[in-house]
Parts: C-alpha cells; structure tokens; sequence
C-alpha cells in the first residue's frame, strides 16, 4: 500500500516538472489557484483562532510551502485519514489528484504570488460543523466477526486507530462479493469523525468484516441516523 502512495507521488512529482518544463503553461499562483483550496480545505484549522497556525495570507503562507506540498502529498492534511477511490464517501474533506498537484506545482513552480489580486477569492465565512454523535445502536465490530442479522450501514465511525497504521476494512458478503467499507490511512483520533457512504450498504445475515487489527475501535452507523 506504502509502495502504492509513494509511486502516486513520483507520479505527481513528474508532472508538475513536465509542467514546469513546459513554456505555454501559465504558473501556479497563491492568488488566482491555491488560496481557493487553502480556503475551501484548510482554513478552519489554519486560521487565527483556529487550532493550528494560519494559512489565510500568501505571506502567512510562503515560509510553510514546502511542509504544505509534503503534508498533502502524503495525505496527513487535510486529516481525511482514508484512501480515496476504496469506499466511495459523500462528506470525504481529502483533496483531489488536481488539488494536490496544483499545490506541488506551485511550490515547485517558486511559490508564485501572482499579480492580480482581484483574482483572490472572497474570505471564508467560518460556521462551526454540525457536532457528529455515535448513535446508541451504532454496532461495534471486530475482526473476523459474522453478522448475524442483516443490517444497512450508513457509514463507518473508527473511534480509535492507533498511529502510522493502514487497513483495509471490507465486508466479505455470503455470495462471495466483497464490499470495500473504508481503507484507513494516516488517521488521527485527535481528529475523530465519520466516513459516510454515498449511498446506504445493506449488509446481509452472514457478513465477515476482515481486515481490523484487534486495537482499533469500529463502528457501523446504521442507515438513517445521519444527514451530512
């Protein structure tokens, strides 16, 4: 999997040097592309006020960029803290393959501000999230363990993943099929939340969920429990 990321990485290193390399491309600027992610995927946290340093200004920005390119191409930030494409989830907070390469583009590129600053996107307006509850009849499971009745899932919730760990979470079905639930990566307890499912799971009497480690604390959100 590790060996997975880190050609995913290579792979985004290389064309942002094609890029680069390439005299028709217009650069990567903070103003006109990299404020807008900043402020759609980082800036709750990375704010004043907020819970870590702040991003909101190219000047705030410029001296972290290259720990910025190495965070998002590792996918620490935004703390997601799953794959993407294994599961298919509609409140996933990670940034696209162009979102990443935009970012390793413009640091690569010499953390250009741009000249236009009208290009600059609006602030953005800071609304605190809706709070995420376990439901009471959230199901704890462990690996290895069989359903044993049939249950829809509106998603996952890992209460607990213990550091630099991944795994592969699916639901082996009894026909055979196999279900991707969600594929852990780089999560943080600090940073607890939901993974829910674009679409409920129903999950029939029978279900083998595989691919746990005995320290880690799941559960499955029966469907209807949550909206966002």
């Amino acid at each position: 999997m590790k060996r997975g990321l880190v050609l995913a990485g290579l792979l985004l290193a290389l064309m942002s040097r094609l890029r680069a390399h390439d005299p028709s491309a217009a650069p990567i600027t903070w103003n006109r592309e990299v404020s807008r992610i900043v402020y759609e995927r980082c800036a709750w946290c990375h704010r004043e006020g907020g819970t870590a340093f702040s991003l909101m200004t190219y000047q705030e920005a410029q001296p972290h960029a290259s720990a910025i390119k190495e965070a998002v191409l590792s996918r620490r930030m935004p703390p997601w803290g799953a794959v993407k494409g294994f599961g298919n989830f509609r409140n996933d907070q990670g940034l696209t393959q162009e979102q990443i390469a935009l970012i390793t583009d413009w640091v690569e590129g010499g953390i250009t501000r741009g000249n236009n600053r009208n290009a600059l996107p609006p602030l953005p307006k800071f609304e605190p999230p809706a709070a995420f509850t376990l439901p009471k009849d959230a199901m704890a499971v462990a690996d290895g363990q069989m359903l044993d009745h049939p249950v829809t899932i509106d998603g996952i919730f890992a209460q607990h993943v213990p550091k630099a760990v991944s795994m592969q979470v699916v639901a082996a079905l009894p026909d055979g099929d196999v279900e991707p639930l969600v594929w852990l990566y780089e999560y943080q307890d600090r940073y607890p939340h939901p993974f829910l499912f674009r679409k409920p799971l129903a999950l029939p009497r029978g279900t083998l969920i595989q691919g746990l480690r005995s320290d880690t604390k799941l559960f499955l959100i029966p469907a209807g429990r949550t909206a966002r």
